[in-house]
């Protein structure tokens, strides 16, 4: 009888997580510059898949010397309320350049921002443009035309996330009481003081990105309304008038999204024409 000859057995040498790839997925870490040993493989005995690899080219993958940072509560509402936003409503953006020359000065020595100016003027037109001021019902088929202004103002919580609390009434405030009430409703959202009530039943909507100075904004919307006004950054720039002269101007860029099934273009530029009608050509100095 033969005899067979008994071996050892050996164990398969471990392998690094980079070096456990089949040619394929090399191929793609090499052609994007990933290496393949700082990528955590998810696959069988720690294979790097080829999700693996494409989610390290896409930055969604942690690699060595990354840090994963959970969303907090308000991001995690945030992102859900948003997404559902971005996937329900056709998204529309009107842009206009305001001169502030009006505001900047009345509000000298006022201690008021641009905002609660901007606000008055977005209130004043939803009077003028009342589709503006609706919500969208659950049917998707028809909106509600709020004859009340209850404006959200949305405020940053030290870029943890942003809440946008209600003005109530708001078409019922001049501009110093405006003012008082964004700055106490600011101050309770970033207290964290801020009751459920506070944050429901908005019926249009004013961001502020403009305090980072940004140029054009495009804002998502805060569904069901039917749309939702961005303050961007005022500066001095140099601008020709009509008749050809040059002058310096204290300019800002007003950015509306809109629900397109709701408005169209031509009444939210009429809306937001005529928000920057009122910016530029009130007598503010009679509501200080």
């Amino acid at each position: 009888m033969t005899e067979l000859a008994i071996l050892p057995w050996r164990r398969r040498p471990a392998r690094a997580a980079g070096d456990f790839v089949s040619p394929a997925v090399r191929t793609i870490a090499r052609e994007h510059g990933i290496d393949t040993s700082t990528i955590a493989g998810r696959g069988h005995d720690g294979r790097v898949t080829r999700a693996d690899a494409l989610g390290a080219i896409a930055g969604s993958t942690p690699r060595a010397g990354d840090e994963v940072v959970p969303f907090s509560p308000i991001r995690r509402r945030t992102a859900t309320a948003l997404l559902a936003s971005k996937r329900t409503v056709p998204h529309a953006l009107e842009v206009v350049a305001a001169d502030y020359a009006a505001v900047d000065g009345a509000r000298r020595g006022s201690g008021l921002t641009a905002l609660p100016f901007v606000a008055r003027a977005v209130i004043d037109a939803l009077r003028e443009y009342p589709l503006m001021n609706a919500t969208t019902r659950d049917d998707d088929a028809s909106v509600v035309v709020h004859r009340a202004v209850h404006l959200g103002i949305a405020v940053d919580l030290d870029f943890e996330g942003l809440v946008v609390p209600i003005v109530r009434d708001a078409d019922g405030l001049r501009l110093r009481a405006l003012a008082a009430a964004i700055r106490n409703l600011a101050a309770r959202a970033r207290a964290r003081k801020l009751a459920p009530d506070d944050l429901a039943g908005g019926t249009f909507t004013i961001t502020n990105p403009g305090a980072s100075r940004t140029w054009i904004s495009f804002p998502v919307i805060n569904r069901p309304q039917v749309g939702i006004l961005a303050t961007d950054g005022v500066s001095k720039q140099v601008v020709a008038d009509g008749d050809g002269r040059i002058r310096v101007a204290v300019l800002g860029h007003l950015s509306c999204a809109f629900d397109h099934r709701a408005v169209d273009c031509a009444y939210t530029g009429a809306f937001l024409g005529r928000v920057r009608e009122i910016v530029e050509t009130r007598r503010w100095e009679r509501e200080l």
